[in-house]
C-alpha cells in the first residue's frame, strides 16, 4: 500500500515561511545560524565605520558620543588605521557572507531537485493519473528555479534586516532625539513593502500556469509538429503559443512594474525620513553637527538595501506558488519500500494467478487461471482502452489490484509477496524513449556492469547491430544529434536491448515493439524469448501474427468485457471472466 511522508505532510496548512524553512536540511540549519552570525559581524564592522568616518570628517572635533570610546586624541593617522580596519573588516565578513551564501542556495536547489524527483520516482503510478508531463517538467525544472529564487531573496532580507537593525541602535545610541521618528517611519515602510502584495501573489501564481502550459506547447515537438503540418493547423499553433508567450511577457512585466513602484515609494520615504533628521535636528537643541553626521551616515547605510528588499519580497512573493507546486509533489506517497538490491527468488515452477481484479476500467476487470511460466511468452490483445495497460501495470507489481489470489510451486501468494518476486523486472510501454545521450550510455544504464561485447550481443539480439556498424562511433552514436538519431523503431529496438542485458525475471512490453512491421516484432520478440529462458514475457500488440509465436493469449474484448486466457500449446485451454 502506498504510505506518506508524515514529516511532508504535516507542512499542509502552514505558512509558506515555516515550510521553507523545513525544507531545510540539518547542515543548511546549522550554516545557516554561521550565515546569520557573519552577517551580524558585517552589520556591527559597517556600522562601526560609519561612526569612525566622522572624526575624519571633523578633525581635532571631539565626539559627543560614545564616552570617549572614539577619542583618538586627535592622532589623524591613528584615526585613520582604525577606520581603515574596520572598513577592511567590513568587507571581508560581506565577502565572506556572500560566499557562504551563494553555497546555500546552490545546494538549497540541488536538494529541492533531488528530493522532488526522487519522490516522482517512488510514487504510485494512481498518484501521478492526473499530473500532466508538462506539470511534472516544470516542478523538476523551472519551477525550482523560481522557489530558489525566493530562497535567496529570503536570504536578502534577513542580511538587510540585521544591517537596519544595527545601524539603527547604533544612531539610537549616538543620538536618541534623532531617533525619534524611527518608529513612525519603520511602521510606514512596513505598510509600503506590503503595498500590491495581492495583486503580486496573483499575477505569480499566472504566471507559474502559463509556463506549465508553454511547456505542455513545447512537449514532444518533433512528432507534434508533424501532426500539425498534416492538419494544416500551424496558424493556430502559433496564435496559441504567442497567447501563452504574450500572458507570460505582461506577467512578467507587470512584475517589475510593481518592484519600480514599490522601489518608488519606499525611496520616497527614505528622502523624507532624511529631511526629517535634519529638521529635527534644527529644531532640537543640543543636537550637535557630528551626531547630524554620525547618523546620516548610518542611516544612508541603508539606502542600497531599499531596492533590494523590495525586490526581495516580490521574488518572495513569486516563489510561493512555485513551492506550494513542489510541496504537492513531495506530498505524494511511495509505491513500496525501497531496497538496496531485490531479494534473489528462483521459481522453478510455475507462478498461477487463480484470480485478479483492476480497476480501472470503471466496471472492473477480472482475469481467472493465468499461468506465468518461465521462458514463455503471455500475449496481451484488444482493443484501445479496454484496460490492458491497467491489467500489465498489476502485473508488473507497479500497481496493487482490487483483489489478488495466487500461488507458486503451490504455495499461497499474496500481492505484496507477488511484488517482491517481480521486483527484478522490466516494463517497456510504447513512447518511452531513451533519455541518455549514448547507445553505450543507455545500454550501461541497464547493466552497469557489462562488457562491450556483452552490448554488442545485446544489439545482435534486437537487430540493431547492423545500423550501428554503418556508424563511426558505433557504441559511442549520440542519441540527441539530429545527424546520428535513431529512427522510432530504431530506439524501440535498443529499450528491448535493454531488457535483454537485464535478463528480469519478468519482462512486460507494452506495446513496446509498434514501431516495427509486423516480421521485425515476431523476430525480434523470438528472439528475445529463446535469449531469455528464465524470463516470464508478457507482451501487450495489437497484431494478431503475434499469436504464432505466444505460449498463452489474454484476450479481452467485447460488451461487456470479457477476458479469455487460451493456452496455446496444451489443449487451447479457454476460462472467461466477466467485467
Amino acid at each position: 500500500m502506498a504510505t506518506v511522508d508524515t514529516s511532508t505532510a504535516k507542512d499542509t496548512g502552514q505558512g509558506p515561511l515555516r515550510s521553507l524553512v523545513r525544507s531545510l536540511a540539518g547542515d543548511d540549519l546549522i550554516e545557516t545560524a554561521i550565515y546569520v552570525a557573519l552577517s551580524l559581524g558585517s552589520a556591527l564592522a559597517g556600522s562601526l565605520a560609519a561612526v569612525l568616518l566622522v572624526p575624519l570628517v571633523q578633525p581635532g572635533q571631539p565626539l559627543p558620543f560614545g564616552g570617549g570610546l572614539f577619542d583618538l586624541h586627535g592622532r589623524a593617522g591613528t584615526q585613520v588605521m582604525v577606520f581603515v580596519i574596520a572598513t577592511v573588516a567590513f568587507a571581508l565578513l560581506r565577502w565572506q557572507t556572500a560566499r557562504l551564501g551563494a553555497r546555500l542556495v546552490g545546494r538549497y536547489g540541488m536538494n529541492l531537485r533531488r528530493s522532488v524527483h526522487a519522490r516522482l520516482i517512488d510514487a504510485p503510478l494512481a498518484s501521478l493519473a492526473d499530473a500532466t508531463s508538462a506539470e511534472i517538467a516544470n516542478v523538476l525544472t523551472y519551477n525550482v528555479e523560481i522557489v530558489v529564487q525566493g530562497y535567496s531573496a529570503l536570504q536578502q532580507l534577513l542580511v538587510a534586516g540585521i544591517t537596519a537593525a544595527v545601524s539603527l541602535a547604533f544612531a539610537f545610541w549616538v543620538s536618541p532625539p534623532l531617533m525619534l521618528a524611527a518608529p513612525v517611519l519603520m511602521v510606514v515602510g512596513l505598510l509600503a513593502s506590503r503595498v500590491f502584495g495581492r495583486e503580486q501573489s496573483r499575477v505569480s501564481r499566472q504566471y507559474v500556469a502559463d509556463m506549465t502550459r508553454l511547456f505542455w506547447h513545447s512537449e514532444d515537438f518533433p512528432r507534434r509538429l508533424r501532426h500539425v503540418r498534416s492538419f494544416e493547423r500551424e496558424s493556430a499553433e502559433k496564435a496559441s503559443y504567442g497567447a501563452i508567450s504574450a500572458g507570460l511577457c505582461d506577467g512578467y512585466a507587470r512584475q517589475l512594474e510593481l518592484v519600480a513602484s514599490g522601489r518608488l515609494l519606499l525611496e520616497l520615504l527614505a528622502a523624507a525620513g532624511i529631511a526629517g533628521v535634519f529638521v529635527l535636528a534644527q529644531r532640537w537643541h543640543g543636537i550637535d553637527s557630528a551626531s547630524l553626521i554620525a547618523v546620516c551616515l548610518l542611516l544612508g547605510r541603508l539606502l542600497p538595501y531599499l531596492v533590494s528588499t523590495r525586490q526581495s519580497f516580490q521574488q518572495l512573493r513569486s516563489a510561493a506558488p512555485a513551492f506550494e507546486l513542489w510541496q504537492r509533489y513531495m506530498r505524494l506517497g511511495t509505491a513500496h519500500a525501497s531496497a538496496a538490491s531485490p531479494p534473489e527468488t528462483t521459481v522453478v515452477g510455475t507462478l498461477r494467478i487463480d484470480r485478479l481484479r483492476v480497476l480501472p476500467p470503471l466496471a472492473g476487470l477480472d482475469v481467472v487461471d493465468l499461468m506465468l511460466v518461465p521462458g514463455e511468452m503471455t500475449l496481451i490483445y484488444g482493443d484501445s482502452g479496454i484496460g490492458k495497460s491497467s491489467l500489465v501495470d498489476v502485473l508488473a507489481g507497479m500497481a496493487p489490484p482490487e483483489r489478488f489470489e495466487a500461488c507458486v510451486d503451490g504455495r499461497p501468494l499474496d500481492f505484496d509477496g507477488y511484488r517482491q518476486l517481480v521486483r527484478n523486472g522490466a516494463y517497456v510501454s510504447q513512447n518511452v524513449r531513451p533519455w541518455q545521450s549514448s547507445v553505450r550510455e543507455s545500454l550501461l544504464w541497464a547493466a552497469p556492469e557489462a562488457s562491450d561485447a556483452m552490448l554488442r550481443n545485446a544489439l545482435l539480439d534486437v537487430g540493431l547491430d547492423a545500423r550501428l556498424a554503418r556508424s563511426e562511433h558505433g557504441l559511442d552514436t549520440s542519441l540527441d544529434r539530429a545527424s546520428s538519431r535513431l529512427s522510432g523503431g530504431e530506439l524501440q529496438r535498443l529499450m528491448l536491448a535493454q531488457v535483454m542485458l537485464r535478463q528480469p525475471f519478468i519482462a512486460v512490453l507494452d506495446e513496446a515493439t509498434s514501431a516495427l512491421d509486423a516480421a521485425s516484432e515476431r523476430a525480434v520478440l523470438a528472439t528475445m524469448k529463446r535469449r531469455m529462458p528464465r524470463t516470464i514475457l508478457i507482451v501487450v500488440s495489437h497484431r494478431v501474427d503475434v499469436t504464432t509465436i505466444a505460449d498463452q493469449v489474454l484476450t479481452i474484448g467485447g460488451e461487456p468485457a470479457t477476458t479469455v486466457v487460451t493456452r496455446t500449446t496444451s489443449g487451447r485451454q479457454v476460462v472467461e471472466a466477466r467485467r
